[in-house]
């Protein structure tokens, strides 16, 4: 039995090579494919606006709108050039109308032109039928012939005279056809012969114009000499249609022969004519109808779009000048939406580059101060001739300094990295009240006993507690403040944490309240910003001035916010510090 296990001789190693040597060699193929090819070289501003200028010489989108409006238009053009249903609907009428025509022809041929009686045999009078049949007939324009009950021919009225076989034609008028009636025949011309193109004659048998004709040469005229209406449709060797339509001419049940009417297409293909005119008429008008509306709609989509598209690379290229967008928001409509999207996305890009060199200037400031400090310190510490207790000194400013770097590198670093980790982190119900009292317990037992200052915190709310956002951060904004307080709380001080809520299911509000020498009028927003510090003597060097930065980076993140203001006893004086932080409920930030 084969099997597909190959067994270990050095034939089956060999193969096992071979296979291995085909897959390495097949999988360095498709690497050597799919390789990337090199970046493309970056395209200076001039070459950008360039090539986004001349690229395109006609908008692809206007041509798809183009198209996809003149496609309609372009079918009813197509429907109103065929009109086959219609043509067989006026060939159907017109053979029923020379069917009645016949009919009356017939009855008055049997009624007129009939020799015996009621009693005995019935014969046609064929001079008095063929005197008949001209005067019935001529006046409608239709050929009329009339057979014997034998098939012979009796009359046509197409002949003047039976014996000369003389036809009669009817000529046009002498009078010359003005320039205008050559263009209107010229156009007659060209469609008849479009419309001879497009019908279907070649379904009907040919007509063939014989001089004696006989009943054999129409079978529906032998169908009505057996009694029954009859009809057909032939087409001539210059493609028009012959219409025919035969009748039995009988008197008292008796067949005493067969009247034959017939007609070209002529009528009918001037009713095709004027109704393709008229059909093409409208087509066209709505041709250039649709063309118009269609360049003015793509012309309000694809201008706005390529306007947008190049303020986008004036925007992506500016270097020292801030490019505006155009606003278009007045439209109502989706192109507005994204203009407004894109400025606001460009005035928020530009608010972080300003952020990010302000960032940097004010990283370079605070870490040249304990740098220039620490330099200083080595400095002078460095000579051989110094006291050692002056140098002991100088060590001691030098490990603060580098304690200082320390701290302020890792709040640079924490502050730097702070929105991607806020939008990467998980954002849950957070328990505020859990949050808070265990933070209080931690502060009460350790840092705030050995500073002398006490911790309370109180509940002025109903349960639920669930804020919006993640505990760590709110952790950290929480603990920040609390030790901004200790920093000025004096021994023997309280610091009171609050949570309460606004009614109508507001955010919840945490008030975080000090003993301290408060903070001064001018700088209640000033204490927010990046690197701002004003502590006592004592703290100095012990804070980057980063941390009520970040708190407030973190409220306006989760959508919240936190503010700073005094206490003040009724007489005026400054109880302490207040800093209120509003954290929207879980069930409002999802």
């Amino acid at each position: 039995m084969a099997s597909d296990i190959d067994i270990a001789t050095p034939e089956g190693r060999a193969r096992r090579s071979a296979k291995v040597g085909g897959i390495a060699a097949a999988l360095k193929r498709l690497l050597l494919k799919l390789r990337p090819r090199r970046a493309r070289r970056v395209e200076l501003p001039s070459t950008l606006r360039r090539r986004r200028r001349h690229s395109r010489r006609y908008s692809p989108l206007t041509r798809r709108i183009l198209l996809l409006n003149i496609v309609p238009v372009a079918l009813l053009a197509l429907g109103a050039v065929y009109l086959s249903d219609y043509e067989d609907e006026l060939i159907d009428a017109e053979l029923a109308s020379l069917l009645v025509q016949g009919e009356m022809v017939a009855a008055g041929i049997g009624e007129v032109a009939v020799v015996g009686g009621e009693t005995t045999v019935n014969r046609l009078d064929a001079d008095a039928a063929r005197q008949l049949l001209t005067r019935l007939v001529r006046p409608t324009g239709v050929r009329a012939r009339l057979f014997s009950e034998t098939g012979e021919l009796l009359g046509d009225s197409a002949l003047l005279s039976d014996a000369g076989r003389i036809h009669v034609t009817p000529l046009p008028p002498p009078q010359q056809a003005p320039p205008e009636r050559d263009n209107e025949r010229f156009g007659e011309g060209i469609a008849d012969w479009l419309a001879r193109q497009l019908s279907h004659a070649d379904r009907y048998p040919h007509y063939v114009e014989r001089s004696s004709p006989t009943v054999r040469d129409f079978p529906e005229a032998a169908s009505a000499l057996r009694g029954f209406n009859a009809s057909a449709v032939r087409v001539t060797s210059d493609g028009r249609l012959m219409l025919s339509a035969a009748v039995p001419v009988q008197r008292y049940k008796q067949v005493m022969g067969a009247l034959l009417l017939t007609r070209d297409n002529r009528a009918i293909a001037a009713s095709l004519r004027e109704v393709r005119y008229d059909m093409l008429t409208i087509a066209v008008a709505a041709l250039g109808i649709t063309v118009l509306l269609s360049l003015y709609l793509a012309g309000t989509i694809t201008q706005p779009i390529v306007r947008l598209a190049r303020a986008a690379d004036m925007v992506r290229l500016a270097r020292d000048t801030r490019p505006e967008m155009p606003d278009l928001g007045r439209r109502g409509d989706e192109i507005g939406d994204l203009n407004d999207a894109l400025r606001s996305m460009t005035d928020a890009l530009w608010q972080r580059l300003n952020a990010i060199e302000s960032f940097a200037a004010d990283v370079a400031h605070e870490l040249k101060n304990p740098l220039t400090s620490l330099r200083s310190a080595i400095e002078v510490a460095s000579r051989p001739d110094l006291d050692p207790d002056q140098r002991a000194r100088l060590m001691s400013i030098v490990i603060d300094d580098i304690n200082r770097l320390n701290r302020l590198i890792s709040d640079i670093s924490d502050a730097s990295r702070l929105d991607a980790e806020l939008m990467r982190g998980e954002v849950k119900p957070v328990n505020l009240q859990a949050l808070l009292a265990d933070m209080a317990h931690h502060y009460a037992t350790s840092t705030a006993n050995k500073s002398g200052v006490a911790i309370d915190f109180r509940v002025a709310a109903n349960p639920p507690f669930a804020a919006h956002g993640h505990d760590g951060r709110y952790g950290q904004v929480f603990r920040n403040v609390v030790d901004n307080a200790l920093s000025f709380s004096p021994p023997g001080s309280r610091i009171v944490i609050e949570l309460s809520r606004e009614p109508r299911n507001g955010p919840f509000v945490v008030t975080i309240d000090d003993e301290g020498p408060g903070i001064p009028e001018d700088n209640l927003e000033s204490i927010f910003q990046r690197f701002y510090s004003e502590r006592p003597t004592e703290h100095f060097g012990q804070h980057s001035g980063l941390g009520l930065s970040i708190c407030r980076q973190i409220m306006e993140t989760y959508g919240g916010s936190i503010s700073a203001t005094n206490r003040r006893a009724p007489d005026g004086r400054v109880l302490g510090a207040r800093f209120i932080i509003r954290v929207p409920p879980a069930d409002r930030g999802g």
